[in-house]
This record gives structure tokens, sequence and C-alpha cells, in this order.
């Protein structure tokens, strides 16, 4: 069953498959990968995560870990399929490395632990591939685990999802007497050896066959409900024919109308071969999905997957090795050769392509070009970055960038010896140049470097990158979490008047606001009843809007604009400590100008300093990060966790029990987590494991306000 990855170069457009690989932490993403490289022949030996072996986490802190914490591409072929895998990190803190895998990809296979079902990290990438507009395949994985269960895996993806399943399989045996599955559609048996042998095919057994026929008919149902051709033959048909049913879950899986939900035991290599044949048969190739779109100037473009079109292609991972810097692009038009000059829209210059690399995790064979459809990684650029696009200089376009998530925690780091201080300042550049939601700043007060990620492992993961890279003895401050302001009770009417005279042009800028809390339930209830919607809501950039009411020409529109910008430049530092503001809505409902002196900069820097007043004026509260985090814990441990989370100001939302164990669901604020991982293993023995995911911010307690503060 196996093929041979020497074939993978000569597979037409539409036979390329570039997919990625997600779920919830410890579900056995890794594992699957593993397993799909030994079925397709291009590894020989099985790789395990426990044994530090396996080929995508290659380095020595995924290995030590013992969780993928890097995406890594490999590829290979199955049935004249190419096949280019990204296997991605499942932990909450480097949800923005999944981000930037799915913004390249054309399919996903989300992978479920058949035990637990819908994990916080299952849902949070199921999310961002709905963001993304990705085609997904559901893998329900470990069936043959005490407790597994594929129906209960299924209801939890109906359910928490909120997808539509369609099941094309019946499991064979239960826990650990699973050997195979009944494909449902071509109604054959496919048994595994007791070594994961390749599968056997063979009739449906009789104790299975009308569990299978009943299996059968609701699959035939859901796909009519959906698809046309499905539905006629269901109405006149006896049955909905082979190939009908493939050729609708086709269709509704890249339409995101459904989810084709398959089963297996990646540990055990069995149910691999029939998740690639649904990968190559029903997840699109680069020739199904929609012309890319870019813009030039005010004018949008497309370019369709075609290697004879102007080369469009996008950076989406860079990455410093032993050798080099390796730059990871999805070509989405035309054709990148070794030695082309291609145009860095990022950097506005023209760099060359020095060699071009299929990427197998960190082993690399080189290529002589790369065609629309390809994901591979260039050698000799030197400025591009992450979100950057590559064109041609003769038909230069901008596709959309990456957007990197807002960092929430930060540590100080300092060089052990000042001797390295200019090198630990490189190291960190270089960092923040392969990771985006890394930032690196210096503190104004304290005149501390300070480093900021997505939480305190990403914190911990890129210390030690430093450590072991460089060669650098760092020391690292207590985290802080990143704290926002907002307003409780506003002002209204607040007059401010911007006049500057200094021997030229004066400055002469009169403004009037309102500044109250930001409802954005009341903007979308406006929105959809044609009322006044506010001009500019920036959710994304920290919750503000901003409209004016002034009528009679008293502000003209491009000092609107300019008090607008104003506006914003106050919100970066708020009135109780310095943080970002958030949540507040601002109205200019009067104003004045002067016939010379008034200009955009008079009416932006009044816009600046009149916010600035009335935040003082203000009721205001600060706010802090809070996660969901969710705990797995023995039976006998409960009440001591229950306690340690009442302890960090945490709001327990529900509890379950499952197999000897309890799941508890809380949440806590970011500030109170710190430390948290060695405090639940000392409470359970070291049995408990916990994850967590962003759930917003919330006020901070009147009564924890002045150390929020002091942090």
């Amino acid at each position: 069953m196996r093929t041979d990855d020497r074939k993978t170069s000569a597979a037409p457009l539409t036979r390329v498959r570039n997919l990625g690989i997600l779920a919830h932490v410890d579900a056995g993403k890794t594992t699957l990968t593993e397993r799909i490289l030994y079925a397709t022949g291009a590894t020989h030996k099985r790789g395990e995560v426990h044994d530090g072996t396996t080929v995508t986490d290659y380095d020595p802190q995924e290995r030590d870990r013992g969780i993928t914490i890097f995406a890594a591409a490999v590829s290979c072929a199955w049935h004249g399929h190419r096949i280019n895998l990204i296997d991605t990190p499942g932990h909450v803190d480097f949800s923005d490395e999944v981000a930037r895998s799915l913004r390249v990809l054309d399919g996903a296979v989300v992978v479920f632990d058949a035990v637990a079902g819908v994990e916080p990290q299952s849902e949070a990438v199921w999310r961002q591939a709905d963001q993304h507009g990705v085609p997904r395949l559901a893998f329900v994985n470990k069936l043959d685990r005490a407790g597994a269960d594929l129906d209960t895996a299924v209801t939890s993806i109906r359910e928490r999802l909120g997808a539509v399943p369609l099941v094309v399989q019946l499991p064979v045996g239960r826990e650990d007497g699973f050997t195979g599955v009944v494909d449902l559609l071509r109604m054959r048996t496919l048994l595994w050896g007791a070594d994961g042998d390749p599968y056997g095919e063979g009739p449906v057994p009789e104790a299975l066959l009308e569990e299978a026929r009943r299996r059968r008919r609701l699959l035939e149902e859901a796909a009519a409900e959906l698809h046309p051709a499905a539905l006629d033959e269901f109405c006149t048909r006896p049955e909905v024919s082979a190939p009908t049913l493939a050729a609708a879950l086709r269709d509704i899986t890249r339409s995101g109308e459904g989810v084709v939900v398959l089963c297996g035991s990646a540990y055990r290599n069995r149910g691999i071969e029939p998740l690639l044949d649904a990968v190559a048969a029903y997840l699109p190739s680069p020739a199904d999905v929609p012309p890319v779109r870019g813009t030039l100037g005010d004018t949008v473009q497309e370019r369709s997957a075609d290697p004879g079109a102007p080369l469009a292609a996008l950076v989406f991972k860079v990455q410093a090795t032993a050798t080099g810097r390796l730059t990871y692009v999805r070509v989405y038009a035309g054709t990148l050769r070794k030695g082309d000059a291609v145009l860095d829209m990022g950097a506005g210059r023209s760099e060359r392509i020095g060699r071009i690399l299929r990427v197998q995790a960190d082993r690399h064979a080189e290529v002589g070009a790369a065609s629309a459809g390809d994901i591979v990684a260039v050698v000799g650029l030197k400025t591009a970055r992450a979100g950057t696009t590559l064109c041609a200089p003769a038909a230069p376009l901008v596709l959309e960038p990456l957007a990197a998530a807002a960092p929430v925690v930060s540590v100080a780091v300092e060089a052990r010896r000042s001797l390295d201080a200019d090198r630990l300042s490189s190291a960190l550049a270089r960092l923040a140049e392969e990771d985006p939601s890394l930032t690196v700043r210096a503190d104004p007060e304290t005149g501390q470097t300070v480093l900021s990620g997505m939480g305190e492992l990403h914190l911990e993961v890129a210390v030690e990158k430093i450590r072991r890279a460089h060669g650098l003895e760092v020391g690292v401050g207590q985290p802080r979490v990143s704290y926002r302001e907002t307003v409780v009770r506003g002002v209204r009417g607040l007059v401010y008047r911007h006049v500057k005279q200094d021997g030229g042009a004066g400055q002469f800028a009169h403004v009037v606001l309102d500044v109250e809390p930001l409802d954005e339930s009341a903007d979308t209830v406006a929105a959809d009843a044609g009322g006044m919607a506010d001009r500019s809501v920036d959710r994304a950039a920290g919750g503000f809007a901003f409209r004016s009411t002034v009528v009679g020409g008293r502000v003209p529109q491009e000092y609107v604009r300019a008090v607008e910008a104003g506006c914003r430049d106050a919100l970066a530092e708020g009135p109780l400590g310095g943080h970002q503001v958030t949540g507040v809505r601002v109205t200019l409902t009067d104003g004045a100008t002067h016939s010379k002196d008034s200009s955009e900069m008079a009416f932006r820097t009044a816009g600046r300093l009149a916010l600035r007043e009335a935040l003082r004026a203000c009721a205001m509260t600060l706010l802090e990060p809070v996660v969901e985090i969710t705990v797995s814990v023995p039976d006998d441990s409960v009440g001591g966790v229950l306690g340690d989370l009442a302890a960090r100001r945490g709001r327990v939302s529900g509890s379950t029990a499952r197999a000897g164990a309890a799941v508890i669901t809380a949440t806590v604020p970011l500030a109170e987590l710190f430390g948290y991982a060695s405090g639940l293993r000392s409470r359970t023995q070291g049995r408990g494991t916990f994850t967590t995911r962003p759930a917003g911010y919330a006020p901070v307690p009147a009564s924890v306000t002045q150390a929020a503060l002091s942090r």
C-alpha cells in the first residue's frame, strides 16, 4: 500500500493536496503524521513521540517536552497525489503558529481523541479554520483506548462545533479489541494486523451488517439534505450509489457545509490508508480553490493557480538554521525558479532566489523550481518576513498579510554578563523575526528589555531557544500580563481648545467630546435596524468607536478624521497605569476652526489631548486577561484542585466525571496561573493535566487593583 516519494514532483496541480494536521495537545497529531509518512513510503520506520524519534518534532525542546512547538512541513505521495502536510502545534500558547499555517493551506485534518471528544484547543483550531475558510476532515483517533466511543465523539463535534458530521466508517471491535472499520460507502470491511500491517479487505461481518446498513442510510439522508444529486437518487432509487455519494461528500466538504468523519488508531497504525484516500478524494487541490486576491494601490486583482501566470507567493514562516535563513513560501500563481529576481513588497526591494528546497521537517531536497500550489522553502532572501508578498517585478501585487495575535504575557530579560548585551539584542531580534507573535520592547520607565508572547510556555520556549541556539546566559524577571483600561462612567460636553502661537503659522482647534463606554451589541442592533452605526469601529485594535454629530460644517470632514486619529493616539496610555485603553466610544459633538491657523495637525493634537483630559475625568477600571482552564484530575484530588482554583480567583463553570477522573472547567485570571503546572503536579502526584485558552478580558476586583497596577 506504500508509494514512492520520488514521484511527488511530477504530480499535476489537480493531484496536489496542501493540508494541515490540527488538534488539541496530545490528541495524536504528530503520531498521525508519522504514520502517514510511513504509509506513503516517505519514511521506513515509524517514529514515536515518547522516544523522541519523530520526523516533525525534530527540535530538541519538542523532544524534551513531548509536544509540538513549531509547525513542521513534510511532503509525501499517495496513489499519484502529492501531499504537502504541515504538522501544527496543539498547545494554546502556539495558536499563532497554527493561524499562519492555515493561511496557506487548502484543507485540514482535525484530530479528536475518541475518549475526550472535542477539547478546548480542538474548538479553538476549528474556529481558526472557519475564519480562513479551510475545508476539513475529522479523524477520531485512539479508538483502542479504554472508554473510547466514536458516537460520543461525533456528538461532541455536532454540539460543540455546530458542524454537520458525515460518518463514513463503523468501528470493528471496541477499545483494545478495535481491529478495523466498515467502509460505509462501499460496504466493505478493512482489517489491520496486530502490528498495524497493511489492511485487508473483506465483506461486512454478519454481526455488523444490520448496523452498517442503518448507518449507511443515515449517511445517505445527511448527504441528501445538503446535495441535490444525492437527493435525487435518495428519492428515486433504493439507495444512493457509492460514486454519487462520494461526489456529494466531496462537494459538501469543499463547501464547508459538512465534515466527513473517519476513525482509527494512529499509534497502532490503523485507519491511516482510508484517511489518505479521503484526503485525495474530498479535500480540494490548489486548482479547486478560488483565485487568490491581492491589491495594487486601490485596485483589487485576482490570480488563479496557473504556473504560467505572473508570480504571486506569500511568506508564512521564517526560520534561522545553522546553515542559513530559510523562508517558507506558498506559491499561489506563477513559477518560482532558482536564480529568479523577485520583488519583496514588504521591504519594497528586489531580491534573488538562491535555492529552492522541498522540505521534510529538518531535512531538505533541492529542486529547480516551484509552481503554483507548491509549499517550499527558499534560501537567499534577506528581508522577507512572515506575511510578505513575493511577486514578479513586472507584475507587483500585495496579498492579504498575516495578522499576528496580540501578546498577553511579558517577562523582563537581561544578559547575565554585560558583555553579552549586544548579542542578546541580536538574538531577540532574530527571535521576533521568526515568530511575529513575540514582541521585544524597551520599558521606558525601567530601561528593561521586555519580551512579550502568548503565554508562559511560549516565553519559556523562547528564552530556552536563546540559551541553546546562541549560548547565552539569560536572566528572566517575573512574568507580567498585559492589562487594559476601560471607561465605566463617561463624561459629556468636554470642551478643549488647542491654541499655539510661536511666531509663524499658529495652531487652532476647538473640539467638544462626549466619552462613554462602548456597547458593541448596541452597534450591531443599530446597524441591523438601519440606524446610524458608528462610522469607525475597530474592535481588533482594542474596541474603539468614533463618530461625529457636528452639523453645519463647523468642523470640516478632513479635521474630523484628524480628531479621530488623535483620539486613537491617546488610547495608547490610560490614566490608571499607562495601559492601553479599550471599550471606549467618542463622539465629536461640536467644534470651531480658524480661517488661517486651523490644520489637520492642530485638530489631531486637540483630539489626543482632549481625550486624555476626558479619560482623567471618567470613572475608569482596570481589565485583566482571563483564560478558560480545563483541568483533568483523579477523583481523589478534586477537592484540593477546586480549593486552589478558588484561591487563584477562579470561577468554576462545570465539572464532569470521565473514567475515574474529573474534568473541571473554570475561568481564571491569567496573572494567577503562573506556576500552576508545578502546583497541579504536586497536588495530584503528577497525574493532573490542564489546558487553557484565551477568554478575553474581565474587570479587576477593587481588592486586587492596586497590586495589579504595581506589577
